[in-house]
């Protein structure tokens, strides 16, 4: 039987090929290693490619396992992925999506923390390219603490394992593959979320062990926002607000009244303020909410605003990280809070 499987789905990825395939053969482990690769309906040369790198890699002992979606549109992400995945053999299984480039100590190193756990998910730091590409998303997903990969699962940044490093082994999905429900799902935050539900674990090596390549046709510009933001909330709500009696929203601006907006009306009814920093926010000292309306009254449901320092944990954290030049940071471990009890971060 195979140890590894390297899972490659490939959707018009032609100019990537040569990177990605030599960065196979540039591993320090090959034992016992297969390549499955399914072509999603490409228009490009992509089949041709691969056909001509099959040789190169069966000279080097990787096993090929190719096959194609003849139909004239493509299944998508989470489909082309699970055809690989069915159609290989390995116990392990290596994501690699075809624009990207392995480090050269990548499977050998993510194998050996797999093989400790059949329920981990195993990612890893990495380089961007271009360079400064998506840099306040590479800056927080590399610098994420083993903790912190548990308790930012609700942020709009998507899983804390990245889906381009994700090492596992086959038993993570015995228990149900990547579901593909409409072109644009998210169907990695779909999968990382029912992977920690059922007990799954997640760990990263803190060492930059893949070239993620960002340009204009990634499969991540197809995935629609709304989705992703639909998702986000059903699993903080199950998880976190459901086990809460009251919490308040930090951030009286945009973000945190959308957010109140869309949380059903079980968790509204517990939220008891919005705070902020902003002395023209609190000044208003209600936020009036015309769209909702109290149901005996039929007025607009008002909920207080008041300054950071007067609010009462836990929170939803509605401020984006990194973007206010570490003030929000600031205040934050000012109330020496602890995340994952006092608070979580959302937006």
């Amino acid at each position: 039987m195979v140890l590894v499987s390297i899972i490659t789905p490939v959707h018009n990825a032609a100019c990537f090929l040569e990177e990605a395939f030599s960065s196979i053969l540039s591993q320090t482990w090959k034992k016992s290693l297969e390549l499955s690769v399914f072509n999603d309906a490409s228009t490009d040369n992509s089949i041709d490619f691969i056909k001509r790198w099959i040789p190169k890699f069966e000279k080097d002992g990787i096993t090929v396992i190719l096959s194609n979606n003849t139909n004239e549109h493509p299944g998508g992400v989470g489909y082309a992925k699970n055809k690989c995945i069915l159609q290989s053999t390995g116990t392990y299984l290596c994501f690699f999506d075809a624009d990207d480039i392995m480090k050269s100590e990548r499977i050998e190193q993510q194998l050996a923390i797999a093989q400790e756990n059949d329920s981990i998910i195993v990612g890893s730091c990495y380089d961007r390219i271009p360079e400064g590409s998506t840099k306040r998303y590479t800056l927080w997903s590399n610098n994420l603490t083993q903790d912190q990969l548990y308790k930012q699962i609700y942020t709009s940044f998507g899983p804390t394992i990245i889906n381009p490093t994700w090492f596992c082994s086959r038993n993570v999905f015995d228990k149900g593959m990547f579901k593909e429900y409409q072109k644009g799902y998210p169907e990695d935050l779909e999968f990382f979320y029912r992977h920690l539900n059922q007990n799954g674990r997640l760990f990263k090596v803190e060492k930059n062990l893949l070239t993620y390549r960002y340009h204009e046709s990634g499969a991540t510009f197809s995935v629609h926002e709304d989705t992703i933001l639909e998702l986000r909330i059903k699993e903080l709500e199950q998880n976190v607000l459901s086990k809460w009696t009251s919490f308040t929203i930090w951030n009286a601006g945009k973000q945190g009244r959308k957010f109140y907006r869309l949380i059903s009306k079980s968790s509204r009814s517990k939220v008891t303020a919005f705070c902020d920093i902003d002395i023209k926010k609190i000044a208003q000292k209600f936020y009036t909410c015309e769209l909702i309306r109290d149901e005996i009254t039929g007025k607009p449901l008002k909920v207080p605003i008041v300054h950071f320092t007067n609010a009462q944990p836990p929170f939803v954290l509605c401020m984006k990280l990194d973007f206010t030049n570490g003030e929000f940071e600031k205040n934050l471990n000012s109330l020496n809070l602890i995340e994952g009890k006092d608070f979580f971060h959302f937006n």
